[in-house]
């Protein structure tokens, strides 16, 4: 068995190097903002993923064992140490977005996508998931597409973001 950082998976390079940087200077270099450090570097990477070389740089920089990295990425839903689709789409399913329908919400993207949750799509624009609580009660039931809250949706409305993403 070969190691897990073979070339086709490092994706570690200088200007992500870079931006990486950029990010843990903001935030101090300060480990106990890990999950908002591993959520900002999950957005520039390509396919929206922690891979191998990148936890192992960022445990590096922040002089903690890459163990508690991966402890970080594999506890939280809205990071991944898998390549995934371009734009993540996470359908809330809270107490309130439950008592508000998120079901029906959840029949309608999974129709407009031709997916179900848990699947991306064929091209790699979007994958569906849920996701707990992301702070949108006031407009129930909402849906997070990367980092852009939507709610009191409709399927026309849903249509109308998807194609915005496409």
């Amino acid at each position: 068995m070969g190691s897990i950082a073979t070339p086709e998976f490092e994706v570690l390079n200088s200007e992500l190097t870079s931006k990486i940087d950029k990010i843990l200077s903001e935030n101090e270099y300060d480990a106990s903002k890990l999950v908002g450090i591993l959520l900002d570097i999950q957005d520039i990477v390509p396919k929206k993923y922690i891979p191998m070389d990148v936890a192992a740089y960022v445990a590096s920089e922040l002089n903690i064992p890459l163990t508690g990295v991966y402890d970080v990425i594999t506890f939280y839903s809205s990071l991944s140490d898998k390549p995934r689709a371009e734009n993540i789409i996470n359908l809330c399913k809270s107490i309130v977005c439950r008592t508000n329908n998120y079901m029906d919400l959840q029949k309608s993207l999974e129709k407009i996508l031709g997916i179900k949750v848990g699947e991306s799509t064929a091209d790699g624009k979007f994958a569906l998931q849920y996701s707990a609580c992301f702070g949108a009660c006031d407009v129930a039931p909402a849906i997070k597409i990367n980092q852009d809250v939507y709610g009191n949706l409709t399927e026309e409305k849903l249509e109308e973001i998807i194609k915005r993403y496409r």
